[in-house]
């Protein structure tokens, strides 16, 4: 049986919570990825400030946000500017979402049926 799930990534780069946050979302996309669901990654509100550390090659968890790109569906527009990445997420493959008041739209994925997560 296939499933459907969406993460989102709200937590902020600089602590050591937040670090194992975002692991603990990649590890479980590509859990999902590995048993052939459909997963998409979002990364909103503060989330957005890993998408420039995670792309960074530097970073101990690039392997595994490298192994989970293909299911990242973006960043939030309005958040990357509010907390000043916007150019920076810019200049990595991930799209940057204004379905909503340029926002991404969280009702699509639960129109589409997916279960949303949040970490």
């Amino acid at each position: 049986m296939s499933i459907k799930v969406a993460i989102v990534v709200l937590s902020e780069v600089g602590t050591h919570e937040a670090l194992g946050r975002v692991v603990n979302a990649l590890e479980f996309a590509k859990e999902l990825q590995d048993h052939n669901d459909e997963v998409k990654i979002v990364f909103d509100g503060a989330g957005t400030t890993w998408v420039p550390e995670l792309d960074n090659e530097d970073h101990d968890a690039n392997p595994l946000y490298k192994a989970v790109e293909g299911s990242i569906h973006g960043a939030c527009k309005f958040c990357s500017k509010a907390f000043g990445v916007i150019n920076e997420v810019r200049k990595t493959n991930v799209n940057l979402l204004d379905d909503y008041d340029d926002h991404p739209s969280l009702r699509s994925f639960i129109v589409d049926g997916y279960q949303v997560i949040t970490f």
